[in-house]
């Protein structure tokens, strides 16, 4: 848990994986719809898995970026992220998530880019979050 709060958003959802989400200051909206795998329709809507791949991928360029100056890497303008979010049934019961990152860093030798990786990965809030819960699969590419 953080030592302190630097910043608190909120977010209303309405109808489940069928409807709609909302944050609070009215400056994101989303419809949602169920995948076909899953059971739904498969509308044009999004869905929780897709929101957080979203959100997990930027988070974790935004903590190379911070980490980038204290292990003397940059980050280069063109790197990305893409996070692939799986969802399916547990043996334990219940559902779980299987999460893994792809990570492209062009320009940076392997060395540095692996070591501004494992280290953004010790400070991202979503690795924080997820760490001891599920085995986040990172891959430099």
């Amino acid at each position: 848990m953080p030592t302190k709060v630097l910043y608190r958003t909120q977010a209303t959802a309405t109808g489940g994986r069928d409807g709609k989400a909302s944050t609070t200051d009215g400056t994101f909206q989303v419809s949602l719809s169920t995948p076909k795998e899953l059971g739904g329709g498969g509308g044009a809507g999004n869905n929780p898995e897709q929101l957080f791949a979203a959100g997990y991928s930027a988070c974790f360029i935004g903590a190379m970026k911070a980490v980038s100056g204290t292990i003397g890497v940059k980050v280069p303008a063109d790197a990305t992220v893409t996070a692939d979010v799986g969802i399916g049934p547990r043996s334990e019961g219940g559902f779980g998530l299987d999460v893994a990152l792809a990570v492209a860093l062009p320009g940076l030798d392997r060395a540095d880019a692996e070591k501004l990786v494992a280290t953004a990965h010790q400070v991202c809030p979503y690795s924080n979050a997820t760490r001891n819960n599920l085995d986040v699969k990172i891959t430099v590419v």
